[in-house]
């Protein structure tokens, strides 16, 4: 199993309790190997009232919530069962467990947050495989030679003919594996 984000519907205005109560239940449950982040989308916003400039931030999805996990029985159980969920977008409810979010789409969303799809401190290391999403490498599989976490690049040793070349990729552009 592996582990995807999905997009949880809550009351309006609940966000951040579920955010909350969802974190809690993880660690009291010891489900760190079955539900990872917990993340209420955000954007800071420049508003101008009477010539005075604020900052503040703004709900970017205002009754949602995005939950990373492996999709197993229990942990779908434990998310639609909180307090202040009211259920999972992609799924015909019914029983039928929801369809996860395509890793563009949540690139962009948690780009927009200064975040990255994949947690570069457990997920990404140097010498550990990734497959590569999109590009003229597309679907090719290499090895992590060098991480830039400040211009979110990664070089990565790929098998090109029968020889090790080193090619750059963005974080959103590969998947570990």
């Amino acid at each position: 199993m592996k582990k995807e984000w999905y997009v949880v519907n809550t009351v309006t205005g609940y966000e951040y309790k579920v955010k909350e109560k969802l974190e809690m239940m993880i660690n009291s449950m010891e489900l760190q190997d079955n539900i990872y982040r917990v993340v209420v989308p955000e954007q800071k916003v420049v508003e101008v009232k009477d010539g005075v400039r604020k900052e503040k931030v703004k709900k970017m999805f205002p009754g949602y919530v995005l939950v990373e996990m492996v999709m197993s029985d229990e942990s779908w159980y434990i998310v639609r069962n909180t307090q202040g969920v009211t259920g999972f977008i992609g799924s015909s409810g019914k029983g039928a467990k929801p369809i996860p979010l395509l890793p563009q789409e949540v690139d962009k969303i948690l780009g927009s947050m200064g975040m990255s799809r994949l947690d570069v401190s457990k997920d990404l290391e140097v010498g550990k495989k990734v497959k590569i999403l999109d590009g003229p490498f597309k679907d090719m599989t290499g090895t992590i030679d060098s991480i830039d976490l400040k211009e979110q690049k990664v070089e990565i040793l790929v098998d090109l003919f029968g020889q090790e070349t080193s090619v750059e990729a963005d974080l959103s552009q590969i998947e570990a594996l």
